[in-house]
């Protein structure tokens, strides 16, 4: 392997792939295959740098790549100083509801904030108090007034004032006021050492009150984030991590296939007329320094009656199926179809697997090529391997023969290999875990 694993990576890798789920940390060491791709997103993001916006639709059958993918823009993007949040959509989070689904999206946007200096989530808070400090210091240097009586009390009004100028000059209006009342209030529990009052603040900024009599009466604040808003918060967020000194805000959304199964077509429009929206914002750079990304299957982006291109001026803006078929890359694309790997590099991607395997479990299994090249043959022989058979599964099966050949070290490589499938494998058949074309019941 190019670059050497440390044990916490492979801990992380193995522990999240015997899963069946894409490992948060470590992803690069699994990245095969996808060359054009990663050089589009690292272009992507360095004009999402110079304060530009954009979007992308990677698309994908289950188990095909898109939670990987997205997993590797994340990766990617955190090393390049972005602020960073990966959230699947769900029957109760969307971009669109009147009972508190899209405001529950929104809360879980903001939980799952990563930096490069805390990736485990939950970052907001360091955010706003970096952004505090920074602006203490600006204040400091400019007016020569010592740092520590800017964070005394009787000084409070200096700082919030510039919070609320700063903010108020945002491109993005939306809740850029709000926001700066918010932050102000969290300074003032800095400031007076009051944890609650920090909390309540907090609790506005990830959308967590639910009135504007609580949010008036707690902080003074007339607006909270709700359903039809949320979407300018995110802007306004986007703005904040720029002007801290953050790269951007990248926001990925996963699993997009649970619009696709809303079973009432006013409900599913109303969601597809709403990341028209972001699309349009996105593409104009209305939006500044924001960079959306979905991972969706065919008949999400592509069916005429129940997917995005039912809208019809999405349709027209996410191109038509046909077009994804071409062996001609184009990563330019704004709908990009993930490519089935080759065998070629399906072959280094369970070889390096190999050795994340061994540092993982402190081991010297080694695989040779025929050992692979047998793994791969009776994988693809095996019934429905054609139809049904993806990434995910090999490599789950994959690291199961690893784990028999540590397990039974007298026994010959080869024949745990061919012992696996049998005489007469099991055929392949859908996974239980794919709900894609199942229709949401009401």
């Amino acid at each position: 392997m190019k670059n050497r694993v440390n044990p916490k990576e492979a801990d992380n890798i193995i522990k999240a792939l015997e899963g069946g789920v894409v490992p948060r940390r470590g992803i690069q060491h699994l990245l095969v295959g996808r060359n054009e791709e990663v050089q589009e997103i690292i272009s992507i993001l360095e004009s999402i740098t110079q304060g530009g916006s954009d979007i992308r639709f990677w698309i994908g059958d289950f188990g095909s790549g898109k939670s990987f993918m997205l997993r590797t823009i994340e990766s990617i993007a955190v090393q390049k100083n972005f602020v960073v949040s990966t959230v699947d959509l769900t029957p109760t989070r969307r971009f669109y509801s009147s009972d508190g689904k899209a405001k529950s999206l929104y809360n879980e946007i903001i939980n799952n904030i990563v930096i490069q200096t805390s990736q485990d989530g939950n970052a907001i808070n360091t955010i706003i108090e970096e952004w505090i400090n920074r602006i203490i210091t600006n204040i400091s240097e400019r007016d020569n007034i010592p740092i520590n009586q800017l964070l005394m009390i009787e000084n409070k009004k200096i700082v919030e004032n510039e919070i609320l100028n700063i903010t108020s000059c945002f491109k993005s209006v939306g809740l850029s006021y709000e926001l700066g009342q918010a932050i102000s209030k969290y300074y003032e529990g800095i400031a007076e050492d009051n944890k609650v009052l920090k909390l309540k603040a907090l609790r506005w900024i990830r959308g967590d009150i639910d009135t504007r009599t609580e949010s008036k009466r707690e902080l003074g604040i007339e607006r909270i984030i709700n359903d039809d808003n949320w979407y300018d918060a995110i802007k306004n967020l986007a703005e904040l991590f720029s002007d801290i000194g953050y790269s951007g805000f990248v926001v990925n959304f996963d699993e997009a296939v649970n619009l696709y199964k809303l079973p009432m077509a006013q409900t599913r429009e109303r969601n597809y007329e709403k990341i028209l929206n972001i699309f349009n914002e996105c593409k104009s750079n209305t939006a500044r320094g924001l960079f959306i990304n979905f991972g969706a299957t065919r008949k999400t982006i592509f069916d005429e009656h129940r997917g995005m291109s039912s809208y019809g001026a999405l349709k027209g803006r996410l191109g038509s199926d046909g077009n994804l078929n071409s062996r001609l890359i184009n990563t330019n694309k704004t709908a990009l179809l993930l490519k089935p790997l080759t065998v070629e590099e399906i072959y280094t991607l369970l070889d390096n697997l190999n050795s994340i395997y061994n540092i993982h479990y402190r081991k010297n299994i080694s695989m040779t090529t025929e050992n692979i090249q047998i793994y791969m043959e009776e994988q693809l022989n095996r019934p429905g391997a054609a139809e049904f058979l993806t990434p995910r599964a090999v490599i789950k099966d994959y690291l199961e023969v690893l784990d028999l050949i540590r397990q039974n070290p007298d026994e010959e490589i080869e024949s745990i290999v061919y012992g696996k499938f049998g005489k007469e494998p099991m055929p392949v058949t859908k996974d239980e875990a794919n709900k894609d074309d199942d229709i949401e019941v009401l």
